[in-house]
């Protein structure tokens, strides 16, 4: 560590200990404060706000407008009406036209879907709008937005009947194996209480013929300031912005007779009950467990924060006890869970939940049971404890740490849940405090006798099994399962042992190579050391985050240079590999040994080639850089873990295949590359049967035994001087013996001409149009923006056209890219889900827009819409790590200038209509292309 470095360290310390030092002794009783840093207030008309000014990322503006009233609140013929209002606030309001309101946030940068957005749940309404303060007047017209929503939204009948047909492919969209089910499920997962019969998304009968008064009655009775909270949070002054909600929202008023907002009560449980619910679609087995629904009560007091600790601490150790369970070879259970859940914003159940294996599930229930009867008899170990306070410690530390990088964005959800949960809000100063202080005294006996109190182990329980019906699957009875459940109960269980650890990943570092040479970038910051192994390492320091800092390095290479006879191996190698664990350490001895340290490292290997990576605290680089040299120096073996992994993916891909969506996407693949063997299509359990362990670790050491001609890219807090030494140890000591370089071309090619398929998949009336653009290209970076601005031009064009005025679709659009390997090629993929009667006249409309595109070019407007977006996006991007080491990686990788970032806004400004149009002429090639239309199974 540098003396810089350290010295920083030391300071914030001292001053932090004298900080906290100064105030007073928490007293359990205290209430709850809120944030110094957010300002939380309430108008006469009841309207509540709360602001927080916040720079990161600069000129951006987070406001939401959060309305107490959901789906809940509808009366019968209003059922969808919550979610059909959220629809109708973008078609027409007091200042914005239809259409008008999306077009003008477009304009200024903010993109419909990705940015812009809204929800519908049960007891609330949530719009969310980003907005950039670069000018003056973006603010002003962000908040006219929010007044219109809470108080001006037309409600034209016109535009409601054209906004049905959209919403009725929403909930099209929604039909599968899972709604079915749910129909089921929900009844009985809320005993029968309204929650039940007030699914957001609503009633087709009254989305289709509703009256549109009935739509107005719910905007009148509900949306009124006493039952709304604006929250602003981002780079503006509090003052201003508080002057900013008075002036637009003082004038409000709530109705002269309003509504009483009731809450819907879940009356307690009935005994216990049984219940098989199986569709041939669903994509898994499971068990659920729901114990006895009980009202939410939020902490307000010191000493109830203290028991959220209590509770979080006691979630991580079981659940850590059930993912032990899902690694051995005869796992009861692909994967398990439990814990205190919320059912509503009112209502929390103890509820536990295992995806199933081939045992089925009286191995899932006996394992479940077991294990909370373990917890609940001889509670947990100190070891287990004391591991988990260390990690819930390093959470607030990273948190405190990040307190002033932290994105406006990830703030406001706390502001939200405190208005319609009234869920605390110290802030983390706070917070990291309490941690500090109270986590240390919380003992192991006072864990055992809340785990004693809280699993509801004799307790009235709803037990449902849920998945397919097909010949494989062992569905038990509903006698079956409660039959199970006794039985389980009756065994005797034995307390859990603790594994003996070592005391670190590697007692002996490896022998030390050297630096032999140092260059340093001034346009980039990035230092560049070369080692005396031949590796080479490029460092980029920031201040983007305080405590975060990532490695990587990518090569040529991967699952081409395996033979076709190979393939299997080579795809799962680092998969199989990664299960294992490293050195002499299973994937939960470093689990448990990396207790308090965040770090992680993974490898993948793909077509063409092979990539580590890895991330981890400022303080705990050696740890990563450790993980690292063992991940790429050992391979460690376990046939038992090895099974485990064969096992669970059998199982899952068993289960993937029994969607519609999975038919579908194989059969795209297929088609597209005419079954040729070296493309990845979606797996069978067959295909991982074939997997030899000895051969599939043999490709993993032979690709990641050998970091030559790798160059490793390090971005993040960190500081040049002090990641050297570790450098030198942990890098420059890899092995560098020659191995096979670059990529061999397999030939796996798009098929050429028109090609139209149909398939015929899932029980429900819905389809999906898929269409494949493929050819050769010329790389070049501005190519590959022409191509992408010409997309999100499209893209707005289908919202405008296939959406907003044909009603057609809801959802789905096009995407695309430039590829380099092997060859220079490009590929342009359109997925649009709709009705199976329409399928015709979304090609008809697509294929028209298409050509509008290469005649007519987009409009100007359209096209500076996407620049602005775009510019906005990368201003703030160049603050992000994983941003820099992207851009670097692709560099070293392909050989380009990474400099060429820095050019990033002159490109784009200079993109032209022309360019556009010319990418639309060059890239839709009529002559060229797979279509490949979903339909349901024929009756």
């Amino acid at each position: 560590m540098s003396k810089s470095l350290a010295r920083s360290l030391v300071c914030a310390i001292i001053l932090v200990t004298a900080t906290f030092g100064a105030r007073a002794e928490l007293r359990l009783a205290d209430p709850l404060p809120v944030s110094p840093q957010v300002t939380v207030g309430k108008l006469p008309n009841g309207l509540t706000y709360y602001l927080r000014k916040n720079t990161r990322p600069q000129n951006k503006l987070e406001l939401r407008l959060v309305v107490k009233a959901g789906s809940i609140l509808e009366d019968d013929d209003q059922q969808g009406f919550a979610h059909f209002l959220e629809h109708m606030a973008f078609n027409g309001t007091s200042n914005f036209k239809k259409q008008e309101l999306v077009s003008y946030l477009e304009s200024i940068g903010v993109r419909f879907g990705a940015d812009l957005n809204a929800y519908t749940s049960f007891d609330e309404t949530v719009y969310i709008l980003p907005i950039p303060t670069t000018r003056r007047s973006n603010v002003e017209q962000g908040f006219r937005v929010l007044r219109d929503w809470a108080g001006g939204i037309t409600l034209n009948a016109a535009d409601i009947d054209q906004e049905r047909p959209v919403l009725l492919e929403e909930l099209r969209l929604g039909k599968g194996a899972r709604d079915r089910m749910d129909t089921e499920l929900l009844p009985k997962m809320f005993n029968g209480s309204r929650y039940a019969q007030r699914l957001p998304i609503g009633q087709e009968a009254i989305i289709r013929k509703g009256s549109h008064e009935a739509l107005r009655r719910f905007y009148r009775d509900w949306y009124r300031p006493d039952l709304m909270a604006v929250i602003v949070v981002g780079d503006i002054d509090t003052a201003d912005a508080e002057r900013l909600v008075k002036r637009h929202f003082s004038d409000l008023k709530n109705p002269a007779q309003p509504r009483k907002r009731f809450e819907a009560p879940i009356a307690p449980s009935e005994g216990t009950q049984a219940l098989v619910i199986t569709d041939k679609e669903a994509g898994g087995n499971q068990i659920l467990i729901r114990y006895p629904v009980r009202p939410v009560k939020e902490s307000d007091t010191v000493g109830g924060y203290r028991e959220d600790l209590v509770q979080s601490l006691f979630t991580t150790m079981l659940n850590q006890r059930m993912l032990a369970l899902s690694q051995r070879a005869d796992a009861p259970f692909l994967d398990a869970s439990s814990a205190v859940s919320r059912l509503t914003a009112r209502y929390e159940a103890y509820t536990a939940s295992a995806s199933l294996g081939k045992g089925g599930a009286r191995p899932a229930i006996d394992a479940l049971v077991h294990e909370h009867a373990r917890a609940s008899k001889f509670g947990f170990t100190a070891a287990e404890l004391e591991r988990t306070k260390k990690n819930l410690l390093r959470r607030f530390e990273r948190g405190y740490a990040e307190r002033d990088k932290t994105d406006s964005a990830a703030l406001v959800g706390e502001f939200v849940r405190n208005f319609l949960n009234q869920e605390s809000i110290p802030g983390i100063e706070n917070e990291y405090r309490y941690a500090r202080e109270l986590v240390p005294g919380i003992t192991l006996e006072e864990m055992n006798r809340y785990a004693r109190d809280t699993i509801p182990t004799d307790s009235p329980k709803l037990v449902v099994y849920m998945g397919t019906d097909n010949e494989r699957s062992m569905v038990p009875t509903s006698a079956q399962l409660l039959a199970a459940f006794a039985s389980a109960e009756k065994a005797e269980v034995k307390p859990r042992s603790e594994r003996a650890l070592a005391a670190s990943l590697m007692p002996v570092p490896p022998k030390a190579g050297s630096i032999v040479a140092e260059s340093f970038d001034k346009r980039l910051g990035v230092t560049t050391l070369s080692l005396s192994n031949g590796v080479k390492v490029m460092l980029k320091p920031t201040d983007f985050r305080n405590d975060q800092v990532i490695i990587g390095a990518t090569r040529f290479g991967g699952q081409s240079l395996a033979a076709d006879q190979d393939i299997i191996n080579a795809r799962y190698a680092a998969s199989v590999a990664g299960v294992m664990g490293v050195g002499d350490f299973t994937p939960l001895d470093l689990s448990d040994m990396l207790a308090g340290k965040t770090a992680t490292v993974s490898a993948s290997l793909s077509n063409y080639t092979e990539s580590v990576r890895g991330a981890s605290g400022s303080a705990d680089i050696e740890a990563m850089l450790q993980l690292l040299y063992l991940k790429m120096t050992t391979v460690r073996r376990d046939p038992l873990l090895f099974q485990t992994f064969v096992a669970r993916q059998v199982e899952a891909s068993r289960n993937t295949m029994a969607q519609p969506e999975a038919v579908f996407e194989d059969a795209q693949v297929s088609i597209l590359y005419a079954n040729h063997p070296r493309v990845p299509r979606v797996p069978r359990p067959e295909e991982f049967e074939k997997i030899d362990m000895e051969r599939a670790l043999a490709f993993y050491q032979e690709r990641f035994g050998s970091a030559r001609g790798m160059t490793f890219l390090m971005v993040g807090s960190f500081a040049v001087d002090s990641v050297k030494p570790l450098i030198a140890t942990y890098l420059a000591s890899l092995p560098t013996d020659p191995i096979t370089r670059g990529y061999r071309d397999l030939g796996a090619n798009p098929i050429k001409g028109v090609v139209k398929h149909e398939v015929r998949a899932g029980s429900e009336d819905k389809s999906v149009v898929s269409i494949n653009f493929t050819g050769d290209a010329v790389y070049s970076e501005q190519e590959q923006m022409r191509m992408n601005a010409m997309l999100d031009v499209m893209n707005m064009r289908i919202v405008d056209v296939l959406r907003e005025k044909l009603a057609l679709i809801y959802g789905g659009g096009m995407n695309g890219a430039i590829g380099r390997i092997p060859t220079p090629h490009y590929r342009i993929g359109v997925n649009l889900p709709t009705s199976p009667a329409s399928v015709d006249k979304v090609i008809a409309a697509t294929f028209a827009e298409i050509e509008r595109m290469k005649t007519q070019g987009p409009s100007a407007a359209n096209l500076d819409k996407v620049k602005q977006n775009w510019l906005a996006n990368h201003r703030n991007a160049l603050r992000e790590n994983g941003y820099w080491m992207s851009r670097l990686q692709s560099a070293v990788l392909l050989g380009t200038d990474p400099a060429s970032m820095l050019s990033y806004e002159a490109r784009v400004k200079a993109l032209t209509v022309d360019d556009l149009k010319l990418a639309a002429r060059r890239y839709f090639d009529m002559r060229n292309y797979v279509q490949v239309v979903l339909y349901p199974e024929k009756k």
